[in-house]
């Protein structure tokens, strides 16, 4: 226990020191919206290669201008001389918004009674004033798919943006039914089950999922056919994916349930995507047949099976995406939103490479989620959803200077910050008068 709060006070005293230097003088700022020319900067577009002592010009809340000796005009200049700008990161899920302290269930908010509620929709109870969310977003994180959890359908997903008063104005356009595919692995390595009761409930799970699917398929058979229905909430969502307005998000975890999800979902035809997938690297050559995405992570986790190499999670990404999957990072937390930078850079470490890296959470996300025409990369006409970084944003050392997300210039400031810079030096001090 010494050992761990030794390393947390050394994290703390490296990295604040950081963030203070970047505060607005510890005054109260609000996000602001306006024109902006970002200057001679080093521009990492993603999707267009990298232009050096580049400008970006942001009006509107869009990217109106990428390139370089861009007229300033009427906007405010911000000078970027050594630092870089990149597209806002994303984080593939999270609890963040749905959860303020994960030990008072009075704060939490990602969890329904029951088993099948898909009809639960998890942007309603997005909390806009978290104060998780500053403290994510001056990390670099822009972006973050919001997730309910608990039971067979726990409820509806929806990508958020870091920034607004209200979850409509946070939105982001994209919302996934949630999946938590029927297990057949021990939960862990306290589970004392034997084989055979692990399978039974395995195969009593598998049958209540295909009861109720079949259910909903009626259920949208009689919608398409006009029949009079009554009110069936739970159904009526279902029938979203089915219908292929809505894709299924699969959380599945070990290599056999894997297999066995990506069969289902072949036999249902529906828009899925695979989340967790934590032994996907066993089987990514069958992931990326299947022509299936995956938001996998936290990398930032420890091997699922005891004679697994150290770095299963490590290299997870990087194995499903030499096969050929398009890969998506996430850290399936909450108050630690703000490390997906450390576990994407763990990935980019252990075989995906910095720039695949970069993609899983900016590009590639944009892609999955269906909003790449607006967000993922610094280009003319995509929302000015972009940091501005002393470097690479994977690197702890990295100071993140500017945050933008819908073209608002985002305060650099949060709780965090805002204790460190008032106990930094403390007036009046300890002395005695």
């Amino acid at each position: 226990m010494k050992k761990i709060k030794f390393i947390l006070y050394a994290f703390l005293l490296t990295v604040l020191p950081f963030y203070a230097n970047a505060q607005f003088d510890g005054e109260f700022v609000k996000p602001r919206n306006g024109k902006f020319l970002l200057q001679n900067a080093t521009i990492v577009t993603v999707t267009k290669g990298t232009i050096e002592n580049g400008s970006v010009l942001i009006d509107n809340g869009k990217i109106t201008g990428v390139g370089k000796n861009l007229a300033a005009g009427d906007a405010e200049i911000i000078d970027c001389t050594g630092q870089f700008i990149y597209p806002g990161l994303f984080d593939g899920g999270s609890r963040l918004g749905l959860v303020e302290v994960n030990s008072v269930a009075e704060t939490q908010d990602f969890a329904e009674i029951g088993q099948v509620t898909p009809n639960m929709q998890a942007l309603v109870a997005v909390n806009p004033n978290s104060v998780a969310i500053p403290v994510t977003r001056v990390s670099g994180v822009t972006t973050t798919l919001t997730t309910p959890s608990g039971g067979l359908f726990p409820g509806t997903a929806a990508l958020i943006n870091l920034n607004g008063y209200t979850p409509d104005q946070m939105y982001a356009g994209f919302k996934g039914v949630v999946l938590n595919f029927p297990s057949s692995a021990r939960r862990s390595t306290w589970d004392r089950r034997s084989d055979e009761d692990i399978k039974k409930e395995a195969d009593a799970a598998q049958k209540n999922l295909n009861e109720i699917w079949a259910k909903a398929e009626t259920f949208y058979k009689l919608q398409q056919a006009k029949a009079e229905l009554q009110y069936y909430p739970e159904m009526e969502q279902l029938a979203k994916v089915i219908s292929g307005e809505l894709p299924l998000l699969v959380e599945v975890n070990a290599a056999t349930d894997i297999l066995s999800a990506i069969d289902w979902i072949k036999s249902k035809n529906v828009k899925a995507i695979l989340t967790g997938v934590a032994e996907g690297w066993r089987v990514a050559d069958k992931i990326a047949a299947a022509n299936l995405s995956v938001i996998t992570g936290p990398m930032l986790s420890i091997p699922t099976r005891q004679s697994d190499r150290f770095d299963a999670a490590y290299a997870n990404p990087s194995k499903m995406a030499k096969a050929g999957v398009k890969v998506v990072i996430r850290t399936n937390d909450a108050e630690n939103v703000r490390n997906l930078p450390f576990n994407a850079g763990f990935a980019a470490a252990y075989g995906m490479g910095k720039e695949e890296a970069l993609k899983a959470v900016t590009i590639n996300a944009a892609e999955v989620f269906g909003v790449a025409d607006r967000m993922g990369s610094i280009e003319v006409g995509k929302d000015a959803t972009l940091l501005v970084a002393t470097g690479d944003p994977f690197e702890t050392k990295t100071q993140i200077r500017h945050v933008f997300i819908d073209g608002y210039r985002v305060p650099m400031s949060n709780r965090h910050i805002k204790l460190y810079q008032e106990f930094l030096e403390r007036s009046p001090g300890l002395e005695k008068n």
